[in-house]
């Protein structure tokens, strides 16, 4: 195994949470989210060489998991009439009514926009304004507009 090869491994093994958590706010097929960590790892590494490190590494891996996730998302939508938007969770010392919480938060997320869902996404992994602006190629002003909406947004569906 050369450097490169090395280099890009640890970067995988130290943002591969970053990727999986992108994949399964796209997906709750453990299956699809495995497929989609995997054709996210292809274009990381045809990108590789490209990277020039502008950015912070996190940074691109987010952009290109996003790019890639949305893009899936849009085939999904055009071959199927209707997403499931349910989550499925693990149980583990979770009680079931944490458990319900949680899946109807990540439903109500998975009904916004691809956007939206984005920015959410990256704001509940704890990214900055500046981060989450970067990621998605908006200003920070953006970022923190869309979030007040957003979260306007999720307390109407938790009325209905």
């Amino acid at each position: 195994m050369n450097a490169k090869e090395q280099q890009f491994i640890n970067i995988i093994r130290e943002h591969e949470r970053t990727i999986y958590t992108v994949c399964y706010m796209f997906s709750n097929d453990t299956d699809e989210v495995n497929d989609l960590y995997q054709d996210i790892l292809v274009r990381l590494w045809q990108g590789f060489d490209a990277f020039e490190g502008k950015s912070d590494i996190r940074t691109w891996i987010y952009r290109v998991s996003l790019n890639y996730c949305i893009n899936f998302s849009n085939r999904q939508k055009k071959q199927r009439e209707r997403l499931d938007l349910g989550t499925s969770f693990p149980s583990e010392g979770r009680s079931l009514e944490k458990n319900l919480q949680i899946k109807q938060l990540y439903k109500r997320i998975n009904a916004l926009g691809l956007v939206d869902r984005s920015v959410v996404l990256l704001w509940l992994e704890g990214l900055s304004y500046d981060e989450i602006g970067a990621i998605l190629g908006i200003s920070v002003k953006n970022v923190s507009f869309k979030l007040v909406r957003i979260k306007e947004q999720l307390k109407k569906m938790s009325n209905i």
